[in-house]
């Protein structure tokens, strides 16, 4: 029988409603059972069908005999990436988002990485400039409270947290996993460069445990090990924004006389406009980019 992972409030819902949650896993054909599964099950009703993209009806136009214009193969596509894929079409359409834009020089925060490269190797961590990033992250959430929230479903409420945690987007074979570094303010940058790297190397083999996924205050999505110059990230709900990151690249910049080569590194905000308005999103990125540039403020 499948590693079935679901999470602690939905194993206990399942004992409360005597669902065997294994037994639901198999007959799904999924390795991941959702609160809206054992309760499905509990209710009398069958194993649920691919729900259509965040509940909208597909349009009739999609339905199209593809074979009827050439050779055709068909995929199954795994039941994960269907819950996805429903999630990620819900928050497109009930959020109205917006992406900000902008960079930062990033050729402090490699001087310093690159100082503390030995320090980090002698105790068995590579530091990458992606800790940097989550330590920055934290530090602009706590000092712009507003982005560290959620609103409730019915609008009507802000709830706002006193607990700062970075989501981290992490690709895999099986698809995208976004583990939570846990209390990232107060971490050191070689403690969070540690447990990034921990999170890769289990979500790769699926070894990720339930409780440490979710509740993040906001995410990071980085693409420059891929390559790109900007992208639109989706906001991931409860989550009020999301910060993608591509890849550095040299670019003449004004230092007053004369345009000298510098590392920068596109930097794209998107945000729930129910929240945060675009003055705000502005005023954090700026202050994001000065934490970047200045790292030795991410040491203490």
């Amino acid at each position: 029988m499948m590693d079935v992972a679901a999470s602690p409030t939905t194993r206990r819902l399942a004992k409360e409603r005597g669902v065997d949650i294994d037994a639901l896993g198999a007959e799904l054909g999924s390795d991941t059972v959702t609160r809206r599964d054992v309760e499905r099950k509990a209710d009398g009703g069958a194993a649920p069908a691919a729900a259509p993209a965040g509940g909208i009806a597909a349009s009739a136009y999609w339905q199209v005999d593809h074979a009827a214009h050439g050779p055709v193969r068909e995929a199954a596509v795994p039941r994960r990436e269907q819950v996805a894929a429903a999630n990620l079409a819900a928050a497109q359409a009930l959020i109205p988002a917006v992406t900000h834009h902008d960079r930062a020089d990033v050729g402090a925060l490699e001087a310093a990485r690159a100082r503390l490269k030995g320090e980090a190797e002698a105790k068995g961590v590579r530091l990458t400039a992606l800790a940097f990033h989550v330590k920055a992250l934290a530090r602009a959430l706590v000092d712009f409270p507003r982005f560290n929230a959620s609103l409730s479903a019915d609008g009507k409420t802000l709830i706002l947290k006193d607990f700062v945690h970075i989501g981290v987007a992490v690709d895999t074979p099986h698809g995208l996993m976004v583990p939570a570094v846990r209390n990232a303010d107060v971490k050191g940058l070689l403690a969070i460069a540690a447990e990034i790297a921990d999170f890769a190397a289990r979500a790769r083999e699926r070894k990720l445990r339930p409780e440490e996924m979710g509740g993040a205050s906001m995410s990071i999505s980085s693409l420059g090990g891929i390559g790109g110059t900007a992208f639109t990230p989706i906001v991931n709900p409860p989550e009020v924004a999301i910060l993608g990151l591509t890849r550095t690249e040299t670019a003449p910049v004004w230092d007053g006389e004369a345009f000298v080569p510098r590392p920068m590194l596109p930097l794209d905000l998107s945000y729930d406009h129910r929240v945060i308005n675009g003055a705000d999103a502005a005023r954090f990125l700026a202050h994001y980019v000065r934490l970047v540039e200045a790292p030795t403020r991410l040491l203490h």
